[in-house]
């Protein structure tokens, strides 16, 4: 089994790596030396040092981590402008695609819900050319970045010239308001550049706007480039682990825009809610009573 107990825990009940691995009983390989190679990249450095509660190395010249100090109203506006100019025109990449903002939160001016909303109009505004409909007073547009947010086995889907077909768009996929027929009352919606998706109005409680989303729902997607908002939340949601989940997501770029204040609280804040599984105390006691397999049988 190869995974990371360091993030947070799976959205479903129990903790299952990180318990075998607290139990003793399971042979267990931990990689903590940072390889040369990985060495120039700060993400993984500051990745390692989140994990030991230590002060990040911030804005070093030519690197891939910088903190940008706003306050207030001033850290959505900047959020909105890094995103929608600065990051696309310094690094040649896709304001959509290659750019991903993540909250802990959903409500308040710096959470998903209203980020959603900002970077809607910077990043996809309404056009006489793009087609939009209203539902839950949320607007969907053609264009527009969104998130299947639950698992749906049997949703069909085709690729553009029909000659591939399959089943399955699963939470946490990414695609793109592809068109949108008021006639019919469908949705397209393509994902992975190929799979063309269809969905009656009264479907798209399956669908979120994506031009930001939660570092929970992050978990297990990785994006070329990461904006998290540093401001007040809940003090459970500004906790290590979920500073680590959402700075690992990204391969080539964090920027971090707020308060230090927050991002120290974050680095301190080693609080987690216990599970109570019980597995740890399950496999030590099969093991006491003889019931685990050993390597040499």
């Amino acid at each position: 089994i190869v995974g990371d107990s360091d993030q947070l825990p799976s959205v479903g009940a129990g903790n299952v790596l990180k318990d075998l691995i607290d139990s003793e009983v399971i042979n267990t390989v931990r990689l903590n030396e940072i390889f040369r190679q990985a060495q120039e990249s700060m993400i993984v450095v500051n990745a390692h040092k989140i994990n030991k509660g230590e002060p990040l190395k911030l804005n070093v010249k030519g690197k891939d981590f910088f903190f940008i100090k706003k306050e207030g109203d001033d850290i959505l506006q900047e959020i909105v402008g890094v995103v929608s100019e600065r990051l696309p025109k310094f690094y040649g990449v896709d304001k959509l695609k290659d750019i991903q903002v993540l909250s802990p939160m959903r409500k308040g001016t710096l959470g998903v819900n209203n980020l959603n909303i900002e970077l809607q109009k910077s990043l996809n505004p309404p056009s006489k050319y793009k087609t939009e409909e209203v539902f839950s007073k949320r607007t969907f547009r053609v264009g527009d970045k969104v998130m299947q947010i639950k698992n749906n086995y049997t949703r069909k889907w085709q690729s553009e010239d029909g000659s591939n077909s399959g089943h399955g768009i699963y939470n946490g996929d990414i695609g793109y308001i592809y068109y949108i027929d008021k006639e019919k009352k469908e949705i397209f919606v393509i994902f992975d550049s190929l799979k063309i998706v269809t969905y009656k109005y009264d479907e798209l409680d399956e669908l979120d706007h994506s031009f930001c989303t939660t570092i929970h729902k992050s978990q297990g997607s990785e994006f070329p480039i990461v904006v998290i908002p540093m401001a007040w939340a809940p003090p459970m949601l500004l906790s290590r682990n979920l500073l680590y989940t959402a700075v690992t997501r990204a391969k080539k770029q964090v920027v971090l825009v707020g308060e230090v204040k927050y991002l120290e609280f974050m680095i301190k804040n080693n609080r987690s809610n216990n599970r109570y599984s019980n597995l740890a105390v399950k496999l030590n006691k099969f093991k006491k009573e003889g019931l685990l397999i050993e390597d040499n049988e």
